[in-house]
C-alpha cells in the first residue's frame, strides 16, 4: 500500500469514527484521531485478516488505549471484519461495539477497561511466541497517559529481562490525557533515556509520517525489545480539535460535526 492509500485509509478511519462518536454522543474523539495513522499502517501491513482470525500464526495487535475504540472498529470495518450495519450501533443499547475495545469483536485480541494492562498481556503473547517459534508479530499500542500506571513499568521490566525481541511497543505520545497535559500531571522526561535504561531499543518518530512509521516498524533489533515513541497530535485532522484538551471527552454538536466532516473529506480529494 503506497502513502496515498495509507493517507486515505487513515482519513476513512477518522471519518467513520467521527460518525460513530457523533451519533452515539460518545467521547474520546481526540484519542481516536491521534493514532489513526498508526492503525492504518498496522492493519495494512500486519498479518491479520477476516479469513485468519483464529490462525495461530496471525499477528497480535493489542490496543491498550482501549478508550479509542471507535477508531479501532472503524479500521476493522474498512478491512472487512465488521459490517456497516453493526458499525452504526456503536455505544448503543445491546451493541457489542462498546466504548472500550472488546474481544467479542472480530479482529480484537483483548478487551480493555481500566488502562495499563495491555502491555502485560502482549508480553505473555510474545513470550509464548518465543517458545513456540510461530513467527507472528506482537505489537502493543499504548497511550502516553497510561505510563502513569505502575503495571506498565513492571511489564517493561519483564520484557527487557526476558529479551522479548519479538515485541514492539508503540506509545501514542499525544501529550494530553483526560484532565490535562501529561507533562504537568506526571512528567517522564526524558522518556527515551528511561526506556533505554530499562534495556529497550528506542525509536522516536513523527506518528503521522508514514515513511517514518514504516521504518520504525520494519526495524529489526535482535538484542532487545523495541519501543516506538510516536509523537502525535491529539485530534489530528480537524483544526479545532487539534492539541485541544476538551476533545478528550467532548463530542461534537451538529455544526462541529459538519465542519469536521468537511475538513476530513477535503483530505480525500
Amino acid at each position: 500500500m503506497n502513502e496515498k492509500d495509507l493517507i486515505s485509509f487513515a482519513t476513512q478511519i477518522r471519518l467513520n469514527a467521527l460518525d460513530m462518536i457523533y451519533h452515539a454522543k460518545a467521547s474520546h474523539i481526540g484519542s481516536c484521531f491521534s493514532f489513526s495513522d498508526l492503525l492504518a499502517y498496522l492493519y495494512s501491513y500486519c498479518n491479520i485478516h477476516p479469513h485468519n482470525i483464529l490462525s495461530n500464526k496471525r499477528d497480535r495487535i493489542i490496543i491498550s488505549k482501549g478508550h479509542a475504540a471507535a477508531a479501532v472498529y472503524a479500521a476493522l470495518y474498512i478491512k472487512g471484519f465488521i459490517s456497516k450495519d453493526h458499525l452504526s450501533t456503536f455505544c448503543k443499547p445491546n451493541s457489542y461495539l462498546i466504548g472500550h475495545v472488546s474481544h467479542k469483536v472480530n479482529g480484537v485480541e483483548y478487551s480493555s477497561g481500566s488502562l495499563g494492562h495491555g502491555l502485560s498481556i502482549v508480553c505473555g503473547m510474545a513470550l509464548a511466541e518465543k517458545k513456540d517459534q510461530l513467527g507472528y508479530k506482537t505489537i502493543c499500542l499504548l497511550s502516553d497517559g497510561e505510563l502513569n500506571e505502575g503495571s506498565i513499568w513492571e511489564a517493561f521490566a519483564f520484557a527487557s529481562f526476558h529479551k522479548l525481541t519479538n515485541l514492539i511497543t508503540c506509545i501514542d505520545v499525544n501529550k494530553i490525557q483526560s484532565l490535562g497535559f501529561c507533562d504537568s500531571i506526571l512528567n517522564y522526561a526524558p522518556l527515551g533515556k528511561k526506556l533505554e535504561a530499562f534495556g529497550f531499543n528506542v525509536i522516536e518518530i513523527d506518528g503521522h509520517d508514514f515513511s517514518q512509521i514504516h521504518r520504525a516498524f520494519s526495524f529489526n533489533c535482535s538484542k532487545s525489545p523495541s519501543v516506538i515513541l510516536a509523537h502525535t497530535i491529539k485530534g489530528r485532522g480537524v483544526s479545532f480539535m487539534e492539541n485541544n484538551l476538551l476533545w478528550h471527552y467532548k463530542n461534537p454538536d451538529e455544526s462541529m460535526y459538519n465542519l469536521a466532516k468537511e475538513e476530513l473529506c477535503a483530505k480525500l480529494l
